[in-house]
């Protein structure tokens, strides 16, 4: 069984979040040769995004904290945008372990380039994420469905060793993707229509909050499994705190799979 409670937070706004914003607008001064002779896995959080891991440990901690016991373990990816952030929420008795598992989506040669250089030299690659965002994978990285595989790994241990416990994770954006996709079941399709969407309330916001608890949130009872889930956007003014929603993992007939397959057209008889 997976914990009573799984909370996961998205890093405050980073330095290549800042500089990619920038850039879509037209503006790639941020994109220096220092800034560029890195890995991501360097960038620090903006002044902006030191401020959302703080709003976002406050949230926290009046929602874990005041009346409960708050978290048994804390995990967190290695990037350092994440340790600032965890470090950041100032949760009460924190003892933080990192997990190379939890790292950021590894996004190939896409990774810390200009926007006009991913748009001239990628073009192909960026038209496949377009077609099939689920599978595809970026030129020398990792597609979401091997991002899913490392994640995986992080269930089984949590199924291992936390079945009773209340766990809380900082990572990143396409990781919580990731297991949204293992917990939930999703479908590649409704992954695509959400993935792909420009709707802000279908995105994963810097330091949004996914919480899975397998407590029903009206009768209090456990399930075995994390059927219920909520988004939180602890940034938002005031903070939004969306309704929970009841897990619904899809199933398919034999019937109902074929009918799924003859909306693909098929071009070969």
């Amino acid at each position: 069984m997976l914990p009573m409670d799984l909370v996961l937070v998205r890093h405050g706004q980073s330095e290549g979040n800042a500089a990619k914003r920038l850039a879509e607008k037209g503006d790639e001064s941020a994109y220096t040769p220092e800034f560029l002779n890195r890995h991501t896995a360097s960038f620090r959080l903006t002044k902006t995004g030191r401020s959302q891991a703080k709003r976002a440990g406050k949230w926290l901690r009046d929602e874990f904290f005041e009346d409960s016991f708050g978290f048994d373990r804390f995990l967190m990816s290695e990037y350092t945008r994440a340790e600032e952030t965890a470090a950041l929420l100032n949760l009460p008795d924190a003892s933080w372990l990192p997990e190379f598992n939890l790292t950021e989506r590894d996004w190939g040669d896409l990774d810390n380039c200009t926007q006009s250089e991913r748009e001239n030299r990628f073009k192909e690659a960026l038209k496949m994420r377009e077609i099939e965002p689920f599978f595809s994978r970026p030129p020398n990285g990792e597609s979401m469905a091997q991002a899913c595989l490392r994640i995986w790994r992080i269930l089984h241990m949590l199924h291992e060793e936390c079945s009773d416990k209340r766990v809380i994770i900082v990572c990143h954006g396409e990781i919580m993707w990731a297991f949204r996709m293992m917990l939930e079941r999703t479908p590649k399709d409704r992954f695509k229509r959400l993935y792909l969407s420009k709707r802000p309330e279908n995105k994963i916001h810097n330091c949004q909050i996914i919480h899975y608890t397998r407590r029903n949130p009206k009768t209090g009872e456990l399930a075995k499994h994390a059927n219920w889930v909520r988004m939180v956007r602890p940034t938002q003014r005031p903070v939004w705190v969306g309704n929970w929603k009841k897990i619904v993992r899809p199933r398919y007939s034999n019937e109902q799979l074929l009918k799924r397959v003859s909306k693909i057209p098929s071009f070969v008889k």
